[in-house]
């Protein structure tokens, strides 16, 4: 038996918030099971697979304690202005800021909210 993961995202409109996803990791969104699923290819390996839930079982929107973490390293390059051209993407395909960039002792970094308003933490690593 083979294991793999993944992480799973609702939409109210999967193939945008794939784009938007893809776009920010600089990778093609593929079609997934169904006209309504998508999936993204994770840096870490797996997938995020974005999927319109059924009618039969919505997924109403609301804020929790988990949020999707994208990480870019610095390598000697100034992090704080590489975070704040990454957020000027991400503000480009649809996102909007919640909180301000910021430096932190382990890198810089910015909570957003995805098109749909899900919670994003963009991370740039020393």
């Amino acid at each position: 038996m083979v294991l793999t993961s993944s992480i799973v995202l609702a939409a109210d409109d999967p193939a945008a918030v794939a784009r938007f996803y893809a776009a920010l990791l600089e990778v093609e969104p593929q079609p997934g099971l169904s006209g309504t699923h998508w999936r993204v290819p994770w840096p870490a390996g797996g997938w995020l697979e974005v999927y319109g839930p059924s009618r039969s079982r919505p997924q109403p929107r609301r804020q929790g304690r988990l949020a999707l973490c994208l990480q870019r390293q610095a390598n000697g390059m100034g992090a704080l202005a590489l975070l704040n051209d990454w957020i000027s993407a991400a503000l480009d395909l649809g996102a909007s800021l919640e909180d301000p960039p910021r430096q932190e002792p382990f890198g810089s970094e910015a909570w957003l909210l995805d098109p749909e308003g899900n919670r994003l933490l963009l991370l740039m690593l020393p």
